[in-house]
């Protein structure tokens, strides 16, 4: 049975401190954990274990853990068309879009942000839903969502259960796997949040074309602006499905050793195998070409060696899904060795090649702490 490598934890923690003490970023935190127990978490610089981060993305497999629970109870079909849950979703040729289709970001609406105050309430979400438009046939095309699908996702879990969507994430999610309230935290309950910036200068156009072949990054409504918003409370406060989780890095690396382990029946063993395993959505993204590898809510490294670039590093296993987060967080579980993995920064950083190499450094150690 896999255990850990007290070496290649160090390591790991080594190569997390070193940004922080180069000034490269303001602090971080790193946690490891196995057999459905956090065994390292160390923070950095201006953190400490207590400190919590936006985790940006990675929260996304929280509701999509969600609406697997609503899929086992009959209250969601993925084959059923969004407008039949939510009705002004149905405008502008997206009657067509399938709840399948909006979890593997092939719905055809990727440009669709939405901003307060209208997503302060579900009447203003729909509002929006409704003025929204295809820019592709839908299922055609992978274009990934930075808010949009997760924003009708939460409309789809108020729809059918009748409460509100951070709330059913807390009751049906977090709170049964022992973690705290990651998705719309009151302004009371914001202490403790580690502000986010914006750090270092930004590559080249010349370095950037030397590493990827491109001179320019189109980061759509993922710009260092829209990030730092979320240090407002009232942003905080809203739950914003898609980017918006709030937690320590502990939290997220116990958060996969749920889906990995299944405590108490949480999901239905068949629906959490399909979620954890089955990929849906192979279609290469438009930009990087690289196959999205995406199933209902995850992403899976692959067996086509393309796993370091979905965010895995080099040394998981194929069968290694998770969800990574906008500023360098990263978040993963292998059930080859059990392990899982989070890692949190407030330091966005200006340098996105460095960013990613930072990234793919972290993934890489961290699978490397497993031994058999």
């Amino acid at each position: 049975m896999p255990t850990i490598d007290p070496a290649a934890v160090r390591a790991l923690t080594d190569r997390c401190r070193r940004d922080v003490d180069d000034g490269i970023l303001p602090s971080c935190q790193v946690a490891v954990a196995i057999a459905g127990d956090v065994v390292a978490f160390e923070a950095f610089g201006t953190a400490s274990t207590d400190t919590r981060y936006t985790v940006y993305s990675a929260v996304k497999p929280f509701v999509a853990s969600t609406m697997w629970q609503l899929i086992t109870e009959g209250q969601v079909d993925l084959d059923a068309r969004v407008g039949e849950y939510v009705p002004e979703f149905a405008s502008n040729g997206k009657d067509v879009v399938t709840v399948e289709q909006v979890m593997l970001h092939t719905g055809g609406f990727p440009q669709a942000p939405l901003r307060d105050p209208q997503w302060d309430t579900s009447a203003g979400r729909r509002e929006a839903f409704a003025r929204w438009f295809l820019n592709w046939e839908p299922g055609s095309t992978y274009e990934y969502h930075a808010t949009s699908a997760h924003w009708v996702l939460a409309e789809i879990i108020i729809s059918v259960t009748g409460r509100d969507h951070r709330d059913e994430v807390a009751d049906r999610v977090t709170t049964p796997l022992g973690l705290p309230r990651v998705l719309g935290l009151d302004r009371d309950a914001q202490d403790g949040i580690a502000e986010v910036d914006v750090w270092g200068e930004p590559c080249s156009a010349d370095e950037l074309e030397a590493a990827l072949g491109i001179r320019e990054i189109d980061r759509g409504e993922v710009t260092d602006e829209a990030l730092i918003g979320f240090n407002r409370p009232d942003v905080r406060a809203v739950g914003v499905p898609g980017g918006g989780g709030i937690m320590r890095a502990s939290d997220l690396a116990r958060f996969y050793q749920g889906l990995l382990h299944n405590p108490g029946g949480l999901w239905d063993p068949a629906v959490l195998s399909d979620a954890t395993g089955r990929v849906r959505n192979n279609l290469p993204e438009r930009t990087t070409k690289i196959p999205a590898n995406r199933t209902l809510g995850l992403v899976v490294a692959g067996t086509d060696g393309l796993g370091a670039f979905r965010g895995m590093g080099r040394s998981a296993s194929p069968a290694t899904f998770g969800h990574n987060g906008a500023g360098g967080q990263v978040a993963f579980a292998d059930p080859a060795t059990g392990l899982s993995l989070a890692y949190c920064t407030n330091g966005l950083d200006a340098n996105v090649i460095r960013q990613w190499k930072r990234c793919f450094a972290v993934a890489s150690l961290g699978a490397a702490c497993a031994v058999e």
